[in-house]
């Protein structure tokens, strides 16, 4: 089992960066593929990015290429997500989730619980 804890979340200003961690517990984070994924409010959650297990090969949503960047540290068990330019629609509760690195929701194990960013105009 893997948990997860996400940590990072705040309120920014539109047009500045945020660097999102998730801390996975457990030896099983190095095999597993991971994703972020966010929810606004009134919406549903969408994938956001994804990564292989060695970071090496990584994909995102369009609305976020350019700006977003995953990465991960086997070494140290967590994964991030490097947020710049960000504008009031980011403004969700982020989720990274392992076993899988593609926006397909059913096929990820594990979640973590979320934390807030919230972008002001």
């Amino acid at each position: 089992q893997v948990q997860l804890v996400e940590s990072g979340g705040g309120l920014v200003q539109a047009g500045g960066s945020l660097r999102l961690s998730c801390a996975a517990s457990g030896r099983t984070f190095s095999s597993l593929p991971m994703g972020w994924f966010r929810q606004a409010p009134g919406k549903e959650r969408e994938f956001v990015a994804g990564t292989s297990r060695s970071g090496g090969t990584t994909s995102y949503a369009d609305s976020v290429k350019g700006r977003f960047t995953i990465s991960r540290d086997n070494a140290k068990n967590t994964a991030y997500l490097q947020i710049n330019s960000l504008k009031p629609e980011d403004t969700a509760v982020y989720y990274c989730a392992v076993g899988a690195m593609g926006s397909s929701q059913s096929l990820y194990k594990y979640w973590g619980q979320g934390t807030r960013v919230t972008v002001s105009s």
